[in-house]
């Protein structure tokens, strides 16, 4: 039998629903999270629940159950250099937090290959789209120096497509999908690290659950792609839907913020999908805004980032000031996207000095 890997995850929200499709493949995970989630999840496993079409109610998957093993530490806790592949799902803004700016950093020196489930790709993955000046995008980063011992040949990106959520009334190690969509990676330079995430995309592939009255594939798939900008994909959705949640003195669902003037939000997605076409991306490679309008009608609450924002956060992810100074770059600019930066930025200075 094929020697499972050994994949070290940052970040327990994301990174429980990549881990549990790998433990069934019989992969060993550690995932880097605060001390209470470790805690319960090294004792009661992780709890994933998701829905599968043509089936009543969700079905649950506890990873005790499972082939792989799974575990959990925090990040003072690990060695990075014990692993193959190292997966970054926390929010941009969590890996300058004291033991996870450190942890990184080993990381970086241990040159193993990393793929990131952000929606924020990392600086260093911008360093591989030909012809885009990185230095112009610091800006919009929490701290841009967290990124700077990173490799770009050792760095992909996963677009973090399915919509996931930790319900409020359960216990921290559990985690409900909404939208049961797939993860779609690019390429790592080598084909060697590409090999790993293969290796992986065939495992999900294969996965079968036993509900007990008979095997049933699970969605929510690895796709790997040749193309850098297949995870740019999501750029688009989240100008269009997740930013737009925010407004001057509320938040409003993804729904709402996608159908209740369906040509601005038709208009603003398109707007970033000629920007990406623009860095070199082939339309093929994103997704068609009727596609993404039609997912968003299942999405009736508000995004994480406005949620965060309206929750006191004093930083969240940036992808909004990201886009708008990539679109600076290529002479682009959209009047819609300039108004989502400046009320995030209100927001956030609001918050900052109702922190300080």
């Amino acid at each position: 039998m094929r020697t499972p890997y050994n994949i070290l995850i940052l970040g327990a929200s994301y990174g429980s629903l990549l881990a549990t499709k790998l433990l069934f493949a019989g992969h060993k995970l550690k995932l880097v999270c605060l001390p209470a989630e470790a805690d319960l999840i090294n004792q009661e496993g992780a709890r994933v629940r998701l829905p599968v079409k043509g089936r009543e109610g969700l079905v649950e998957i506890d990873t005790r159950k499972l082939p792989g093993k799974l575990s959990a530490a925090g990040p003072g806790a690990v060695n990075p250099a014990d692993y193959d592949l190292v997966g970054l799902a926390m929010m941009e803004p969590q890996y300058r937090s004291p033991g996870v700016r450190e942890l990184m950093e080993a990381v970086a020196k241990a040159r193993v290959p990393c793929m990131s489930i952000m929606n924020m790709p990392p600086l260093t993955y911008l360093k591989r789209i030909p012809g885009l000046n990185t230095d112009a995008c610091r800006g919009a980063y929490t701290d841009p120096t967290v990124w700077d011992g990173f490799d770009p040949k050792l760095m992909t990106l996963c677009s973090p497509d399915p919509q996931a959520f930790r319900p409020p009334e359960e216990k921290v190690n559990v985690l409900q999908v909404r939208l049961p969509t797939n993860f779609k990676a690019a390429r790592f330079d080598s084909d060697a690290h590409t090999a790993i995430l293969r290796q992986l995309e065939s495992d999900i592939e294969a996965v079968r659950f036993d509900t007990g009255s008979g095997k049933i594939e699970l969605p929510v798939k690895l796709k790997v792609h040749d193309s850098v900008f297949v995870p740019l994909a999501k750029w688009p959705m989240l100008i269009a839907g997740n930013y737009r949640c925010v407004q001057k003195d509320s938040m409003r669902s993804i729904k709402d913020a996608v159908h209740s003037d369906i040509e601005a939000s038709r208009s603003a997605y398109n707007w970033v999908v000629k920007l990406c076409t623009s860095l070199g991306a082939d339309e093929k490679d994103l997704v068609l805004f009727e596609k993404y309008a039609t997912a968003a009608l299942s999405l009736g609450s508000p995004s994480s980032a406005a949620r965060a924002l309206f929750g006191g956060a004093p930083n969240i992810e940036r992808v909004d000031r990201l886009v708008q100074a990539v679109g600076k770059q290529k002479g682009m600019r959209l009047a819609a996207i300039d108004e989502i930066v400046a009320l995030v930025d209100a927001k956030l200075e609001h918050n900052r000095k109702k922190a300080a």
